[in-house]
């Protein structure tokens, strides 16, 4: 394992309240690379006997102290035991170097997610769960389709990474536009290696532009606002390196989804600007255990902590029934 030290951090500096209903610990588990994953636990109180659990992470460039954790806590307070992990290279897990996305290795993070959750004494192996938001629904899928101990699977707002980094929003990019876009990417790995640094995207736009799109604003008022706001957050902050977007260009990551046999349940809000995500990864899905959930009038970002908006009733009761 990598010998990287952790600072974990030991108050509470979520971006939602702490709840009395759960146990809340810090926990550490490493990935087939090496890497060390550090994830909120969150258990029922006064709990006895092996739990149904249910590993979560995402939004994509968030840590989990924002939406990932608030799942998680919600999903222990009806009876599951979770963790919230921060993917390989960001938040207070390990990797160097620091702010890289890889679909390969966030993929593995899930499933070394479901590797520690299955060696836990009270927990059943049998009855483990994933859930993703917005782009780690896209790895939760991809994950499925690989691990055969995921029994069930839940995306939340999901974007397919790899789809909107080849074919950028709303696939408006064409191969001549790919072309030019993977030369200057290619051009920047040239001059990171020789800055021996790595050149940041930059998270949600700010000073949010007067004539920005409707999904700019709809991140800007979750990451840049008290609403959703976190000093690990990379989209809240500095962002990604520029060139990780290169391997996402290069390996689509629902290649087998049609294959998941476990029951997956797919949740979009009716107005955001990333349906189609949802809606075409459905599409390809197979079998009667497969549900697509669209909410009335919502956005993107309403299902990132919208307690009135998420369906956590619906949540609940498609565990229970697939983790049994």
């Amino acid at each position: 394992m990598e010998n990287e030290k952790l600072i974990l951090t030991e108050e509470w500096d979520k971006t939602f309240p702490k709840s009395d209903k759960v146990n809340h610990r810090k926990i550490t588990f490493h990935n087939r690379y090496g890497i060390t994953l550090v994830a909120d636990l969150y258990e029922p109180k006064n709990s006895t006997g092996k739990l149904p659990a249910v590993a979560v992470c995402g939004p994509f460039g968030a840590v989990k102290e924002q939406s990932s954790g608030l799942y998680a806590q919600t999903l222990a307070e009806r009876g599951f035991l979770t963790i919230a992990f921060d993917p390989s290279f960001t938040g207070e897990s390990g990797g160097m170097p620091r702010y890289v996305a890889s679909p390969d290795i966030n993929t593995e993070d899930f499933s070394s997610a479901v590797d520690c959750l299955s060696v836990m004494e009270n927990v059943d192996p049998e009855r483990i769960g994933i859930l993703g938001i917005c782009g780690w629904g896209g790895m939760a899928l991809n994950a499925s389709a690989n691990d055969t101990r995921i029994k069930a699977t839940v995306a939340s707002t999901m974007y397919d990474m790899t789809r909107v980094n080849a074919r950028g929003y709303f696939d408006s990019m064409d191969a001549d536009a790919r072309y030019e876009l993977r030369k200057a990417l290619n051009a920047q790995r040239t001059e990171d290696y020789k800055n021996g640094s790595y050149q940041l995207g930059g998270g949600v736009i700010d000073p949010l532009p007067e004539d920005a799109p409707f999904y700019v604003k709809d991140y800007y008022d979750y990451y840049k606002t008290n609403r959703g706001y976190h000093k690990r957050s990379l989209n809240s902050n500095c962002g990604w390196n520029t060139t990780s977007a290169l391997s996402f260009m290069n390996m689509p990551i629902l290649a087998y989804s049609d294959e998941i046999r476990s029951a997956v349940l797919v949740i979009h809000g009716e107005k955001a600007h990333s349906r189609y995500f949802s809606e075409d990864a459905f599409k390809k899905l197979k079998g009667d255990n497969k549900e697509l959930l669209i909410i009335p009038d919502a956005v993107h970002t309403d299902l990132y902590d919208r307690m009135d908006i998420i369906p956590f009733d619906k949540i609940e009761s498609f565990f229970r029934e697939n983790l049994k």
